[in-house]
Protein backbone atom coordinates (compact mmCIF):
# COMPACT_ATOMS: atom_id res chain seq x y z
CA UNK A 1 0.00 0.00 0.00
CA UNK A 2 1.88 3.62 -1.46
CA UNK A 3 1.92 6.29 1.01
CA UNK A 4 -0.68 7.92 -1.07
CA UNK A 5 -3.18 5.54 -0.75
CA UNK A 6 -2.49 5.11 3.29
CA UNK A 7 -2.83 9.11 3.17
CA UNK A 8 -6.57 8.78 1.40
CA UNK A 9 -6.98 6.11 4.46
CA UNK A 10 -6.55 8.93 7.08
CA UNK A 11 -8.77 11.22 5.30
CA UNK A 12 -11.19 9.06 5.26
CA UNK A 13 -11.23 8.33 8.73
CA UNK A 14 -10.87 12.19 9.53
CA UNK A 15 -7.48 12.34 10.47
CA UNK A 16 -5.70 15.33 9.21
CA UNK A 17 -1.99 14.71 7.95
CA UNK A 18 0.98 17.03 8.59
CA UNK A 19 4.66 17.09 7.60
CA UNK A 20 6.40 19.07 9.55
CA UNK A 21 10.56 19.41 9.74
CA UNK A 22 11.12 17.05 12.80
CA UNK A 23 14.34 16.17 14.41
CA UNK A 24 15.92 13.30 13.21
CA UNK A 25 14.95 11.08 15.96
CA UNK A 26 11.01 11.38 15.52
CA UNK A 27 9.66 10.20 12.69
CA UNK A 28 6.49 10.64 13.28
CA UNK A 29 3.42 11.42 15.71
CA UNK A 30 0.16 10.59 16.36
CA UNK A 31 -2.18 12.91 18.81
CA UNK A 32 -6.00 13.44 18.82
CA UNK A 33 -6.91 12.56 15.16
CA UNK A 34 -3.47 14.39 13.60
CA UNK A 35 -0.62 12.59 12.57
CA UNK A 36 2.37 14.62 12.03
CA UNK A 37 5.28 13.16 9.52
CA UNK A 38 8.85 14.14 9.30
CA UNK A 39 9.15 15.99 6.16
CA UNK A 40 12.74 15.14 6.20
CA UNK A 41 12.17 11.35 5.48
CA UNK A 42 13.13 11.04 2.49
CA UNK A 43 11.41 8.64 0.33
CA UNK A 44 7.42 7.76 0.56
CA UNK A 45 8.62 4.08 1.20
CA UNK A 46 9.47 5.06 4.52
CA UNK A 47 7.25 7.78 5.03
CA UNK A 48 4.04 5.44 4.03
CA UNK A 49 5.82 2.73 6.88
CA UNK A 50 5.89 5.81 9.76
CA UNK A 51 2.09 6.50 8.61
CA UNK A 52 1.00 2.79 8.77
CA UNK A 53 2.23 2.80 12.07
CA UNK A 54 0.62 6.23 13.06
CA UNK A 55 -2.88 4.94 11.79
CA UNK A 56 -1.98 2.01 13.73
CA UNK A 57 -1.94 4.35 16.90
CA UNK A 58 -5.67 5.46 15.60
CA UNK A 59 -6.51 2.14 15.61
CA UNK A 60 -5.43 0.64 18.40
CA UNK A 61 -4.31 2.94 21.45
CA UNK A 62 -5.33 5.17 23.84
CA UNK A 63 -4.51 8.25 25.63
CA UNK A 64 -0.74 9.18 25.92
CA UNK A 65 1.70 6.42 25.77
CA UNK A 66 4.87 8.53 25.33
CA UNK A 67 6.21 7.19 28.44
CA UNK A 68 7.49 3.97 27.23
CA UNK A 69 8.74 2.53 30.76
CA UNK A 70 5.34 2.08 31.97
CA UNK A 71 4.00 -1.98 30.70
CA UNK A 72 0.65 -1.21 29.48
CA UNK A 73 2.37 1.69 27.20
CA UNK A 74 4.79 -0.52 25.44
CA UNK A 75 1.64 -3.17 24.78
CA UNK A 76 0.01 -0.57 23.19
CA UNK A 77 2.77 0.66 21.22
CA UNK A 78 3.00 -2.95 20.32
CA UNK A 79 -0.45 -3.34 19.23
CA UNK A 80 0.52 -0.28 17.15
CA UNK A 81 3.13 -1.80 15.23
CA UNK A 82 1.47 -5.25 15.26
CA UNK A 83 -1.53 -3.63 13.02
CA UNK A 84 1.08 -1.75 10.60
CA UNK A 85 2.83 -4.94 9.48
CA UNK A 86 -0.53 -6.88 8.76
CA UNK A 87 -1.26 -3.55 6.84
CA UNK A 88 1.34 -3.38 5.10
CA UNK A 89 2.79 -7.13 5.10
CA UNK A 90 0.04 -9.34 5.41
CA UNK A 91 0.52 -13.04 5.06
CA UNK A 92 -1.30 -13.53 1.41
CA UNK A 93 1.08 -10.94 -0.06
CA UNK A 94 4.20 -12.78 1.25
CA UNK A 95 2.28 -15.62 -1.13
CA UNK A 96 1.37 -13.67 -3.69
CA UNK A 97 4.93 -12.70 -3.67
CA UNK A 98 6.08 -16.12 -3.31
CA UNK A 99 4.02 -17.26 -6.60
CA UNK A 100 5.33 -13.84 -8.51
CA UNK A 101 8.81 -15.18 -8.30
CA UNK A 102 10.24 -13.00 -5.52
CA UNK A 103 12.92 -14.78 -3.69
CA UNK A 104 14.39 -12.58 -1.46
CA UNK A 105 14.16 -9.90 1.19
CA UNK A 106 15.43 -7.06 -0.91
CA UNK A 107 12.90 -7.80 -3.44
CA UNK A 108 9.95 -8.58 -1.10
CA UNK A 109 10.62 -5.04 0.75
CA UNK A 110 10.32 -3.57 -3.29
CA UNK A 111 7.37 -5.55 -3.94
CA UNK A 112 5.43 -4.76 -0.96
CA UNK A 113 6.95 -1.37 -1.20
CA UNK A 114 8.41 -1.00 2.22
CA UNK A 115 11.47 -0.66 4.05
CA UNK A 116 13.96 -3.67 4.26
CA UNK A 117 13.75 -2.54 7.83
CA UNK A 118 10.44 -2.23 8.60
CA UNK A 119 9.91 -5.75 7.02
CA UNK A 120 12.47 -7.48 8.96
CA UNK A 121 10.14 -5.80 12.09
CA UNK A 122 7.53 -7.47 10.32
CA UNK A 123 8.79 -11.18 10.12
CA UNK A 124 10.15 -10.79 13.57
CA UNK A 125 6.51 -10.00 14.79
CA UNK A 126 4.95 -12.51 13.30
CA UNK A 127 7.43 -15.20 14.03
CA UNK A 128 6.78 -14.27 17.54
CA UNK A 129 2.84 -14.40 17.19
CA UNK A 130 2.92 -17.34 14.96
CA UNK A 131 6.29 -19.34 15.49
CA UNK A 132 8.66 -20.64 13.04
CA UNK A 133 5.98 -21.01 10.66
CA UNK A 134 2.18 -20.86 10.07
CA UNK A 135 -0.25 -21.78 7.29
CA UNK A 136 -2.37 -20.15 4.56
CA UNK A 137 -4.95 -22.15 2.14
CA UNK A 138 -2.38 -24.42 1.05
CA UNK A 139 1.10 -22.51 1.73
CA UNK A 140 3.35 -22.75 4.56
CA UNK A 141 4.95 -19.61 5.13
CA UNK A 142 8.19 -20.17 7.36
CA UNK A 143 9.53 -17.14 9.10
CA UNK A 144 12.94 -18.41 9.82
CA UNK A 145 14.39 -18.35 7.20
CA UNK A 146 12.05 -16.82 5.09
CA UNK A 147 10.33 -18.78 2.74
CA UNK A 148 6.94 -20.33 1.22
CA UNK A 149 6.22 -23.92 0.49
CA UNK A 150 3.36 -24.62 -1.27
CA UNK A 151 1.24 -27.75 -0.29
CA UNK A 152 -0.12 -29.82 -3.50
CA UNK A 153 -3.78 -31.59 -3.53
CA UNK A 154 -4.06 -35.33 -3.54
Amino acid sequence: MTYEQLLREAIHHGIDIYEKPMTPTVKGFYSDEVIWINKNIPTNVEKACILAEELGHFHTTIGNILDQTKIENRKQEKRARTWAYEKLVPLSKIVQAHKNGIRNRYELAEYLEVTEEFLDSAIKRYKEKYGFCTTIDNFTICFEPLGVLEMFDY
